[in-house]
Formats: structure tokens, sequence, C-alpha cells
């Protein structure tokens, strides 16, 4: 237990047999219960995790579900078990179990509902994260943003987590994407039940003997298009079914004036290069029309940005500081 709430841990794990083990007998003592999702390993994974703590419970997948299956397997066992902090953890060694607590007391302590590890917040991401997953990790954060609304959380790709009861029972797990953008989307369906996320300070590590089936060329195009219409979605049932905000509106024209200033562009642009004449107010129009959308779209990311200022936890605290030295240093 912390500040006297129950805690669990959900590991999910594919084919991790060499790290499982090593994963699990570092997680803190605090933690109640460990939840190892074995999502249809076709080696050892489920015998060395029993092995290595009596903490820990495997529940098995007959079918490879995907990691974000894992996760919701493991927070459905959580939910069943009334546990008031359920936080996540991958198998193979990359998550700092020093940075477990910060997590847990930050939710366990009222000062947020979801709780997620950063590893950007120092310039050694830099240095130790490859550099071709820093680049997608990077977009993939913006796009984000703006799907979310969480403006101010980074590191979408971050899965070391931690969240409370009462978000779970709100959400609809069943409706979360199951696969990579699992964190990505979990932001989306946060945000609209206004909970409160906040990011903490994580180290990364990397070069543990960990093995990436994630493919960037693959996924980014793929969660992309997951954050696309999540982006939709939530402004559909945020700002329109729940609750009116004029942002939508914002949003909705600026979408059609700016891509229809670029569309006509493209075209009138095919007709000069085929030797057609462009009058001169042809250009003007096609100006205003990009211009006045790409204004419109600004303003309704900043009522967006100030719509969701109420859900973000607030700055960086003592405790927050500390290991931000401490981060520094090493």
């Amino acid at each position: 237990m912390h500040d006297g709430k129950t805690v669990a841990v959900v590991v999910p794990a594919y084919n991790e047999e060499q790290l499982v083990a090593s994963t699990v007998q570092s997680i803190p003592d605090f933690v109640d219960r460990i939840l190892v999702v074995d999502d249809a390993s076709r080696d050892g994974t489920a015998e060395r995790a029993r092995a290595a703590d009596p903490r820990v419970e495997v529940i098995r997948h007959e079918t490879n579900g995907g990691v974000g299956g894992a996760i919701v397997t493991g927070y459905q066992r959580a939910l069943a078990e009334k546990i008031d902090v359920t936080c996540v953890m991958a198998a193979d060694g990359q998550m700092d179990p020093d940075d477990l607590e910060t997590l847990v007391h930050a939710v366990a302590s009222g000062e947020c509902d979801y709780a997620k590890a950063n590893r950007l917040f120092t310039g050694q991401a830099w240095q130790i994260i490859p550099r071709y997953r820093y680049l997608g990790n990077a977009l993939l954060s913006f796009l984000t943003k703006i799907a979310s609304g969480y403006w101010h959380v980074a590191d979408s790709q971050s899965g070391y987590t931690a969240v409370n009861l009462e978000t779970l029972e709100l959400l609809d797990l069943d409706r979360i994407y199951r696969n990579y953008g699992f964190p990505n989307d979990m932001l989306v369906h946060l945000n609209v039940w206004n909970r409160r996320v906040r990011d903490f300070p994580s180290r990364p590590i990397y070069g543990v003997g960990e093995r990436s089936g994630i493919r960037l060329r693959r996924v980014i195009p793929r969660i992309s298009w997951l954050l696309a219409k999540g982006f939709f979605w939530r402004l559909w049932q945020k700002y329109v079914i729940r609750d009116f905000h004029p942002l939508v509106l914002f949003y909705m024209l600026g979408l059609v004036l700016f891509g229809g200033g670029i569309a006509l562009g493209f075209v009138e642009t095919g007709l000069r290069l085929a030797g057609n004449p462009i009058p001169f107010a042809t250009i003007v129009l096609v100006a205003l029309f990009v211009i006045s959308g790409l204004q419109l779209l600004l303003f309704a990311m900043w009522f967006d940005m100030e719509s969701n200022k109420q859900h973000t936890a607030g700055a960086l605290g003592e405790r927050d500081l500390e290991a931000l030295r401490a981060l520094l240093a090493n």
C-alpha cells in the first residue's frame, strides 16, 4: 500500500522470458499486486514471471491482443478487485522502478487522476533514445497534443503510467485502441472525461536487451490516422454532446477554409503549369482562404488550451524538482 491506497502494477508481456523476471523483481515492496498479462507468448514468459515474485498473478491471453489489449485486461482485473491505484510497467526493463513511487504518490494523494512518465524532460533523451525513435516520438507527441487536448503533456508514447480507480470506472475500456497507439488513445478518452493528467520526469533506459517490435514507417501513419479519428470524436463528445463550446465552429470552419485554400492552390498551380493564365483575383482568393483558415485553426487551438487548463495538475512541485535534479546529475 502507499498513502493508505492499494497499488497494483500491470505488466504486459509478449515473449519476454529474458527480462520479465528482473522487471518483476525490481518492483517496489509497496506494490500489493503484480498482474503479468502474458499476451500469448511462445516462450517461458509466464513461468519466469510466476517464479520471480509471490505477488505475481499471470493472466494469459490465448491469442495475441496487442500491448493495449494486455493493459486493458490488467485494468479490468484491477477494477474487479477495486485496486485504488493501477500502474503499467513494460516487461522489458525499460522503465526505471525508482520512478514508480513518484507516479503512485501523485495519484494516491489526489494530485492528479492519471500520472505518466516523461523521458523528454531533460536533454538526456536526445543522447540515449535512438534518434529515429526520438523524432518519431516528437512527431506523435505533437499530434497527440492536438488530438487529446492535453497541450501540457509530452512523450505521448510513454506507457509508464498510474491511474486511479475512479478514472478506470469512468472509461469505456472496450473502446480504447488495443495496439501501439494505446497511450495516445487513452489520453483522448481521459480528456473527454475531464481527468487531470500530469507528466513526471523519468530516466530513459535503453540497451538492456530489450527488443522493439515497433516499425515507425508503419506505426506513425497508423497512429496518425487513429489520432485524427480521436480528435473529431473528442470534439463531438466533449464540445457538442456534453457541453457546447464555440471552438468546434472555429475548428470546422478553419479546416474547411484552410483545406479548400490548399486544394484550390494546387488546382491553380496545375493549370498554370499547363500554360493557363491565373487571374490575380484567384491568387488573392487562395491566399485569403489559407490565411483565414490558419487563423481560425490557431484560435481554436488556443480555445482548446484554455478550456483544458483546469485539467493540468500544475507546475513541478519540490518532489518533482528533486527528481529532475537527480536526472540532470546523472
